[in-house]
C-alpha cells in the first residue's frame, strides 16, 4: 500500500560528503555584531552553525577572548580561554574571563564540535567596552546650551562645534570618540563624517535615561594636528514645539575622544569651553516637524578640518546636563535603508510641481538644482495624498508645517538633502525654480532603524502580498530610535498600544530584538514613584492616565523577545518595574477584584459611517471595565511565568490566586450564563477572555459561537474589532477551528479591511479602517496599530512556523502550515537566532501537496504533515532540509 506520503531528503541522503560542510558563522556580542560600548560585565556571545548537512546538533564550543587580533591570530586567549565546554549552547554564552577594562578593545573567537565534526575556528569578532560607571567618569563637560544673540525660537539654527588637537606619539591601536548630542548630531574627524548613521542620537526620556554612541576613528586620525568637528540639530529639543510637546532644553554635546597607542597608554579630548562654536552655518532652522532651511551662501568649506580659521567663532558655553543616566545605544542607529526613485512630476500651477513617489515612505528627498541665482530659494512641501486638483492634501497633518527649504549659492548646479528632519509623504511639491524639473533630478531616501530582514513571506494571493508589503512599508516608516505611531503629523509619538502585539508580528519580517530591549528601557524610564506609567513612552506628552491597557506592552515586548529570540534578560531586568506597576494596579483601583481604568476602549472600531472617526453606535463598544480587568488577569499570568524565569518564584503563589479571584469576579460580573456570551456580545468583549483563558468550563464552544455569527451576520465576515480585539482576531478564530474565516478575514477588500486600504490605494497601514473617508483631525495614511495579529498570523499559521510548546526562541520548532482552499502556494522563510527556518509548500495535480521545509543546525522540529482527511501526522525532525510530498 502507498503511504499518503513520501519524504524525500533534499540532500539524498548528503552522498557527495565531500562538499558538505559545517563553519560558524554570524558572531555576535550582546546580540550586536562588533558593538562599541557594551557595558555587561559579562558579556553574552552568540553564534550560528552554517552547513549543508542534515542533523546536525552541537556538541562542545571553545572560546578565546583576546586583547589583541595578533594574539587571537595566534589563538592566544589571554583575557578568557574557556577550554573546551561540553555544551549545546550556542547563543547568549556568558563572558567568564578576566575582569574587562572599561574603553577597552576585545577580540574573540570560537571553535565548535558538532556530531558531524570541527567547524573549525570561526573568523574573529570584536567588541568594546564602554562607561558603565556613567557620565561623571567621562572627565568632560557639557557644552552648547542656550543660544547667543536674538534668535527667535521658532528658527533655531544648528549649532557648529569644533576642536583641534594634536596626537602625542604612534603608532595607534585603536580609537573612539564617545558622544551624545541632544537632540540631534552629526560628527566629524579631519573632515571625514563618522558613520553612515543620521538623525543620531535615538530619542530616550532625556531626564531619566540619555543613550550614548560610540565611533571607531581610528583610520582618520594623522600624525600632528588633527580636528573633531560636530554639527548639531534640535530633534526633540526644538522650542518651538515645546507649546504641544514637552521640551528638554536646547541642544547640547558631552564627549570624550579616547585614543589607546600601541604601547597600552591613553589620551583623552573632553567637551569643554576650549570648543568653539558658531550657529552662523547654512542650516538656519531644523525641526523634526517643520522641516529644514538651509541656505547655502552660508556653507563653511573646511569647519571641521585642520587650518580652518574660527576666529569669528565664541567659545562653546558650558551648560547644565539633562540628567538622565547614561547607557550605550546598542541597538542599530537609523540609516538610509533604500532609494525611492520617483514614478511621475507634474506641474499643478505655473512654476509649482508635484512628485510623485509611487509610495507613502519616510525619510526625505535628495535634490539636484541648477541655474539658481545666489539668495533665489526654493521650497519642498510634503503630503501623504493629494486634493482632487492635484494639489497636497495636508489638513492631516493638522500644526505640522513640513517644508524644506534650499536658498542658492548660486555656482550652476547644486545638489541638497536635509540633515536633521525627516518627513512622512508619497509626495512633494516643488515650487521656486526657474525651470521645470525632472523627475530624474530627486531621489526618495527611505530612513529608518537598521535591522536586518529575517523574515519573507508571499504567497498566490495578490492581496494577502500587498497588505504584507503595505505592512512592512508601515513598520519601517515607524522606527525611528523608538516605535512611532505616526511619521507625518504633529505627533509622531510612541504609544504603548500600538505595539502591545504589533512588536511580535514585527519581529518576524524585521530583527527588532535590540530595538525593542531598548524601548523596554524608554518605558521604565517613566515609571512614577508609585509605579504608574504612562500611556506614551518616552513620555513626550504628559499622558499619565493609570489605564491598564496601553502599559500592557511592557509586559508583552519583553515576552517577545523571550519568545522570538530566547532572551530571558529583559523579563530578570524588568521585572522589579512591572511587579511594581501591578501592584500599583491592583492597590489603587481594583474593587472586590474588578479594575474599572482604562482610557482608550477598544481604540479605532471600524464606524457605522464614512466620516467617523470612531463608532457612536453602542453594540460596538465595548466595556472598559471589561477590557481593564481581562487584562489584569492575563497580565498576573504573564508575571507569574516572569517570576518563574526571573528566580522569584515566592511571587507565583499570589500572583496566580489573585488571577483566580479576578477570574471568578470577571465572569460573575460580565459573563451572561445563559446566552453563553460577554457584556454586550461584542467580538471583542467574547475575544479577549477566550484567548486569555477566563471563559467558565464547559461554554467556550459556545463564546465562540457568538463571536463566528457576530462577525459573519452582523459585518459580514469583516473585522468589527479595534486596537484592543484586533491584537487577538486571528489567532483567536484560527485556535478555535475557523481558520476559514480567519482567512476571509485576511483577504476582504470592501470595508472594513486591510484589503480595502490596498484596493483604495494605500501603500502603508491607515490609521482608521476607514481612512480614506473620515474626518482629517485623524486619518494618517502611515499607521501600524490597526496590523494587529495579521502577520503573527501569515508566518505562524498560513507558513506554520512557530514555537514547539514549552519552547523559545526557536530552539525546538513547529511547523503546522494551514492550506486554504483557494491559495495554491505559499513561501515563506524566518532567520532565527540558530539560522533560517523555511516554510514553502504549493498544491501539486489533484489533491497533492509538495512542502519544502528548513530546520537550522543546532534545533529540531515537531513537522505537522497536512493529510487528505483535513487532519495531521507530526513527526519529529532534525535540522537540515526536507521536501515533503502528501496528499490534502
Amino acid at each position: 500500500m502507498v503511504s499518503r506520503f513520501i519524504i524525500i531528503i533534499l540532500s539524498a541522503l548528503m552522498s557527495v560528503t565531500a562538499f558538505a560542510r559545517v563553519s560558524t558563522d554570524a558572531l555576535t556580542t550582546e546580540m550586536a555584531v562588533n558593538p562599541l560600548g557594551v557595558e555587561n560585565p559579562a558579556p553574552r556571545l552568540s553564534w550560528k552553525i552554517i552547513t549543508d548537512r542534515n542533523n546536525v546538533k552541537q556538541t562542545s564550543y571553545h572560546i578565546l577572548v583576546a586583547s589583541s587580533p595578533e594574539l587571537l591570530e595566534s589563538s592566544v586567549g589571554d583575557v578568557w580561554d574557556s577550554g573546551v565546554v561540553k555544551s549545546d549552547q550556542s547563543t547568549y554564552v556568558e563572558y567568564a574571563g578576566a575582569p574587562l577594562r572599561p574603553a577597552t578593545r576585545y577580540w574573540w573567537k570560537v571553535n565548535v564540535m558538532t556530531n558531524k565534526g570541527k567547524c573549525g575556528w570561526s573568523g574573529p569578532a570584536m567588541f568594546q567596552t564602554g562607561f558603565p560607571e556613567g557620565e561623571n567618569s567621562w572627565d568632560a563637560e557639557w557644552i552648547g546650551g542656550e543660544l547667543p544673540g536674538d534668535i527667535p525660537m521658532e528658527a533655531v539654527p544648528a549649532r557648529y562645534l569644533r576642536k583641534s588637537f594634536s596626537i602625542k606619539q604612534s603608532p595607534i591601536k585603536y580609537a573612539s570618540l564617545y558622544i551624545v548630542g541632544l537632540g540631534l548630531y552629526e560628527a566629524y574627524i579631519n573632515g571625514h563624517r563618522l558613520g553612515d548613521g543620521v538623525l543620531l542620537q535615538a530619542p530616550t526620556e532625556y531626564f531619566q535615561s540619555v543613550r550614548y554612541d560610540v565611533h571607531d576613528i581610528g583610520e582618520f586620525l594623522r600624525n600632528g594636528n588633527n580636528t573633531i568637528g560636530v554639527t548639531l540639530g534640535n530633534g526633540r529639543h526644538t522650542p518651538e514645539r515645546m507649546r504641544t510637546m514637552r521640551w528638554f532644553g536646547f541642544p547640547r554635546m558631552y564627549s570624550r575622544l579616547e585614543i589607546v597607542y600601541a604601547d597600552g597608554s591613553r589620551q583623552s579630548i573632553y567637551s569643554d569651553s576650549s570648543w568653539k562654536m558658531t550657529v552662523n552655518g547654512p542650516i538656519r532652522a531644523n525641526s523634526e516637524f517643520d522641516g529644514e532651511i538651509y541656505d547655502a551662501r552660508l556653507e563653511m568649506s573646511g569647519w571641521a578640518e585642520n587650518g580652518y580659521d574660527d576666529s569669528s567663532w565664541s567659545a562653546a558655553p558650558v551648560t547644565g546636563a539633562p540628567g538622565g543616566k547614561f547607557a550605550y545605544q546598542l541597538n542599530p542607529p537609523i540609516r538610509i535603508m533604500d532609494v525611492v526613485t520617483p514614478k511621475s512630476i507634474k506641474e499643478t500651477s505655473p512654476g509649482t510641481y508635484v512628485l510623485d513617489m509611487g509610495q507613502n515612505m519616510v525619510g526625505w528627498l535628495h535634490s539636484k538644482f541648477r541655474g539658481g541665482k545666489p539668495g533665489q530659494q526654493v521650497n519642498i512641501r510634503f503630503a501623504e495624498t493629494l486634493n482632487p486638483d492635484g494639489s497636497l492634501y495636508i489638513d492631516n497633518l493638522r500644526s505640522a508645517k513640513p517644508q524644506d527649504t534650499y536658498i542658492f549659492k548660486g555656482t550652476g548646479e547644486e545638489s541638497w538633502a536635509p540633515r536633521f528632519t525627516y518627513h512622512g509623504f508619497r509626495y512633494a511639491e516643488i515650487s521656486g525654480l526657474d525651470y521645470a524639473p525632472s523627475a530624474n533630478e530627486f531621489m526618495g531616501m527611505v530612513v529608518h532603524d537598521e535591522m536586518a530582514n529575517t523574515g519573507s513571506f508571499s504567497c498566490s494571493n495578490d492581496v494577502i502580498n500587498q497588505i504584507y508589503k503595505n505592512a512592512r512599508w508601515g513598520i519601517r516608516g515607524n522606527y525611528r530610535g523608538m516605535p512611532t505611531d505616526c511619521p507625518q503629523r504633529d505627533e509622531r509619538l510612541p504609544w504603548l498600544g500600538d505595539r502591545t502585539t504589533g512588536a511580535y508580528g514585527e519581529a518576524f519580517p524585521f530583527g527588532n530584538h535590540l530595538f525593542y530591549a531598548k524601548w523596554l528601557v524608554d518605558i521604565r524610564s517613566t515609571q512614577k514613584i508609585n509605579g504608574g506609567f504612562p500611556d506614551i513612552a518616552p513620555n513626550y506628552w504628559d499622558c499619565f492616565s493609570d489605564n491598564m491597557t496601553w502599559p500592557a506592552a511592557y509586559f508583552t515586548v519583553a515576552d517577545m523577545i523571550y519568545a522570538q529570540y530566547g532572551d530571558v534578560e529583559p523579563i530578570r531586568k524588568h521585572y522589579p518595574a512591572m511587579k511594581r506597576w501591578l501592584d500599583h494596579m491592583k492597590k489603587d483601583y481594583m474593587d472586590g477584584y474588578i479594575i474599572e481604568r482604562d482610557e482608550h476602549g477598544d481604540w479605532c472600531v471600524p464606524p457605522e459611517r464614512p466620516d467617523l472617526i470612531h463608532t457612536q453606535d453602542s453594540t460596538r463598544i465595548t466595556d472598559g471595565a471589561l477590557l481593564a480587568s481581562s487584562h489584569l488577569y492575563y497580565l498576573s499570568h504573564l508575571l507569574a511565568k516572569f517570576a518563574r524565569l526571573a528566580g522569584h518564584e515566592n511571587d507565583v503563589v499570589s500572583l496566580l490566586d489573585d488571577a483566580d479571584k479576578v477570574k471568578d469576579a470577571f465572569n460573575k460580573r460580565f459573563f451572561n450564563f445563559e446566552n453563553g456570551c460577554y457584556a454586550n456580545n461584542t467580538v471583542t468583549s467574547n475575544l479577549l477572555p477566550l484567548r486569555f483563558g477566563m471563559v467558565p468550563e464547559g461554554y467556550k464552544e459556545k463564546v465562540m459561537q457568538h463571536i463566528v455569527d457576530k462577525t459573519e451576520k452582523d459585518f459580514g465576515g469583516h473585522i468589527s474589532v479595534g486596537v484592543m480585539g484586533v491584537q487577538h482576531i486571528m489567532r483567536g478564530l484560527s485556535e478555535n477551528g475557523c481558520l476559514d474565516l480567519a482567512y476571509k478575514i485576511a483577504t476582504n477588500t470592501d470595508y472594513p479591511s486591510w484589503g480595502y486600504m490596498a484596493e483604495n490605494g494605500a501603500t502603508t497601514i491607515w490609521e482608521l479602517w476607514n481612512g480614506n473617508t473620515a474626518d482629517p483631525a485623524m486619518n494618517s495614511g502611515n499607521h501600524v496599530m490597526l496590523l494587529g495579529d495579521l502577520l503573527i498570523w501569515e508566518y505562524s499559521y498560513l507558513a506554520g512556523i512557530s514555537n514547539a510548546e514549552a519552547s523559545y526562541g526557536y530552539r525546538r520548532i513547529k511547523l503546522k502550515p494551514y492550506i486554504p482552499a483557494d491559495l495554491d502556494h505559499v513561501e515563506c522563510s524566518y532567520e532565527s537566532i540558530y539560522g533560517t527556518i523555511g516554510s514553502s509548500w504549493r498544491k501539486m495535480g489533484e489533491n497533492g501537496l509538495e512542502w519544502n521545509i528548513s530546520i537550522p543546525a543546532n534545533t529540531t522540529a515537531e513537522v505537522w504533515i497536512p493529510q487528505k482527511n483535513g487532519g495531521y501526522k507530526v513527526k519529529n525532525y532534525k535540522s537540515g532540509s526536507y521536501t515533503i510530498k502528501t496528499k490534502i
